[in-house]
């Protein structure tokens, strides 16, 4: 979050505004609807608009094959479309693997608190869904500093906030590791020592 991104105003109200067209029902293999949107092919038009490319294997996790597990997650994949569409992330010209992760993964987090629509629906949700988004991708709202952004961040983000506490687990396991291993270093030192005295 060390880039100044946009007015998180700006990101909530398109939010708010999201057309019809990305709230309606993702196509599901094997699940009959002429009226289905393509989440794969629209997440290749989104990559496109930020001059990338992606080979058909990076797509294949936007093509739903099950109902009750993946339609929610493409539900609020084609609304984190909307939102990329902006121009303010398309004038960053952003990476595809950063794309394909904010799609992906942080996409699947979101999806599995929360149902899709809250996030264009609930002031609270929207705030949620663009601060994910600018903060996977490396912004800050305009006018917060790093640490208000990280505050609110995990204020307002349970995933964000679980995300926080596993790395803080992780950190933790890893320097108790590395203090055990020093002391057992110590005290292979130490018996040594005695040994050739």
């Amino acid at each position: 979050m060390m880039q100044t991104g946009p007015h998180l105003e700006t990101l909530t109200h398109r939010l708010a505004d999201t057309p019809v067209e990305f709230l309606a029902e993702p196509r599901i293999a094997g699940v009959a609807n002429a009226q289905a949107v393509s989440v794969a092919a629209l997440v290749n038009d989104i990559l496109l608009l930020h001059g990338a490319r992606a080979p058909a294997a990076s797509l294949q996790g936007f093509v739903g094959a099950q109902v009750k597990v993946d339609r929610n997650r493409l539900a609020l994949a084609m609304i984190a479309c909307w939102l990329l569409a902006d121009d303010w992330f398309i004038a960053q010209r952003l990476a595809q693997p950063a794309l394909l992760q904010v799609l992906g993964e942080a996409v699947r987090e979101l999806a599995a608190a929360t149902p899709a629509h809250q996030y264009t629906q609930d002031p609270e949700r929207r705030e949620e869904l663009a601060r994910i988004v600018l903060a996977r991708l490396g912004f800050r709202p305009r006018d917060e500093s790093l640490a208000q952004a990280t505050d609110r961040l995990s204020a307002i983000s349970g995933s964000e906030r679980r995300r926080l506490l596993e790395a803080s687990r992780l950190a933790e396991q890893r320097a108790r590791e590395i203090r055990e291993a020093l002391a057992k270093k110590a005290a292979e030192e130490s018996a040594d020592k005695w040994s050739r005295e």
